[in-house]
């Protein structure tokens, strides 16, 4: 179980090098994205359940619309978060509008079960979000996601610092990040993360493996992982399993070759 004091520990941000890599491998994704798409039309089928996406730090959801047409053309309800930038603590009445945002998703959905997948800072809302509503959440699925630390350890740190220090007034306990950094039990947790994310060390976008929660490696950079074919073909498998039959997931045959070892060594430790 993940120390309740992890939220404290701090990394070194991601090496600078790694930013010059950014924008060439989101091409690159691109275009495997591309020339991968028939196999991608393979991936396994959706149930039709709501997936709720939320973008990363000052993204929009036009930075997941690959994402959501993708689940989409797996039979799911992909929906976007609909708050406009997410500008993270800096926003107004932050917490709320969540709240009141899922609410709706909730009821608009015949009040099914929602998956939430997050990117980056969006994942570390879909992990508030699990803790809020135990019972009305099936799957989170993060992507990059800095819920295992504090903000500097990021490389957007420097740039933001003001915004991502600011505390939530209205949150119950005041701390976002240490109650998103907390086990969600009896919810599958899925991170799937790049050891080369030149934004978030990947240390603090994993946790853990345990009865319900599990890593994904993929190969790719924090700008990609929203189009990357690895990405959308883990996320189709995880979305895939029925309600309540969580298994962990399978490395065999050629995926050996496309995601990382399961074992995150002593990281956590």
């Amino acid at each position: 179980m993940r120390d309740t004091t992890m939220q404290d520990r701090t990394f070194s941000p991601p090496r600078a090098r790694l930013l010059l890599r950014e924008g060439p491998r989101l091409f690159g994704e691109l275009a495997a994205l591309m020339t991968t798409a028939p196999f991608l039309s393979q991936s396994p089928p959706g149930d039709g359940h709501p997936v709720l996406v939320l973008p990363g730090f000052s993204a929009s959801d036009e930075s997941t619309a690959v994402l959501r047409r993708f689940l989409a053309s797996r039979s799911y309800d992909a929906v976007p978060w609909g708050l406009g930038r997410n500008m993270g603590p800096a926003m107004p009445d932050l917490t709320a509008r969540l709240g009141e945002m899922f609410e709706t998703v909730y009821e608009q959905g015949n009040q099914q079960k929602i998956s939430l997948v997050g990117w980056s800072l969006g994942g570390v809302y879909a992990r508030l979000l699990a803790h809020f509503y135990p019972d009305r959440i099936r799957n989170v699925i993060t992507l990059g996601s800095p819920y295992g630390g504090g903000p500097r350890s990021t490389r957007v740190y420097p740039l933001a610092q003001g915004v991502l220090d600011k505390p939530l007034e209205q949150h119950p306990v005041n701390d976002l990040r240490r109650l998103a950094g907390t086990p969600v039990t009896n919810i599958p947790t899925i991170s799937i993360y790049s050891r080369s994310d030149a934004i978030v060390p990947w240390q603090i976008a994993t946790e853990p493996t345990g009865p319900s929660s599990e890593n994904i490696e993929v190969f790719t950079g924090h700008i990609g992982l929203g189009f990357s074919p690895a990405v959308l073909f883990a996320i189709a498998d995880r979305l895939s399993r029925a309600d309540g039959e969580w298994q962990p997931f399978q490395r065999t045959g050629w995926k050996q070759s496309i995601y990382g070892a399961a074992d995150l060594g002593s990281t956590h430790g």
